[in-house]
């Protein structure tokens, strides 16, 4: 199995003493993307990725790097501690520059470990967070590991190796699990947006040419008889709204 770890603390300490502990529960090859050394500069907020394409992106050269890496990967680990009870500027600033890939989600195959430490609160806060993120990226499923060390040099081994095992076990199973019923709402969200008369030409081209509009859900992924009817419902809706 090939892992790709997204690193977005500045330091490496308790965060990266976690990480280190789940990785010594997967076997596979591990890529280090650590953002501190990438150097992105920050997202501007020209739209630019959502509205012409992810390539258009002024900081290209920086970001796509590290999406290949994701679409090579069998797996993501995302690590942050919390800072002012959200994620990182450097991860932020990276997730930023994904924006466009809640329009155009393509890492239906892919499961993610979410990492987050805390010296106080908000840990569970910000795992949530990037786990909605991850589920918009299209991830198929996301595990969650928090601790709170209270300031010290401390980590919860028991449970990492608990969860970190469970995360490798699925990724090495190839088996994709059945998505939420919010992940297949935005799903055909997204497919009616690309078929409105008025399209955003990008989204448009891609979910054309993945043929995802032909779809209830990813076609790699699954549904069963319910959520099939809720995904026809919502897209008959969805394309009433949006002419």
């Amino acid at each position: 199995m090939n892992y790709v770890i997204i690193n977005g603390s500045p330091r490496k300490k308790n965060t990266w003493k976690m990480v280190k502990q789940a990785k010594s529960n997967l076997k596979g090859n591990f890529e280090e993307v650590q953002l501190m050394k990438e150097n992105i500069p920050l997202c501007n907020g020209c739209f630019k990725c959502i509205m012409e394409g992810e390539d258009k992106c002024p900081h290209f050269d920086k970001i796509k790097p590290i999406i290949d890496k994701i679409r090579n990967a069998d797996a993501i680990i995302i690590a942050s501690p919390v800072y002012a009870m959200n994620v990182t500027a450097l991860l932020k600033n990276f997730l930023d520059h994904t924006a466009y890939l809640y329009h155009r989600p393509e890492f239906f195959t892919k499961k993610a470990l979410v990492v987050v430490s805390t010296a106080g609160a908000g840990q569970k806060d910000v795992a949530k967070y990037i786990d909605e993120t991850l589920r918009h990226w299209g991830v198929n499923k996301v595990y969650k590991i928090t601790y709170a060390c209270g300031g010290k040099d401390s980590i919860d081994v028991e449970n990492i190796n608990k969860v970190s095992k469970k995360f490798g076990s699925d990724v090495e199973s190839g088996k994709l699990h059945s998505p939420k019923f919010g992940d297949v709402l935005f799903y055909n969200v997204w497919k009616a947006m690309a078929l409105s008369k008025d399209p955003i030409e990008a989204d448009r081209d891609f979910w054309l040419e993945r043929d995802l509009v032909n779809h209830d859900f990813a076609p790699e992924v699954r549904l069963n008889t319910v959520k099939k009817l809720f995904s026809k419902v919502m897209f008959f809706i969805f394309r009433k709204v949006m002419k």
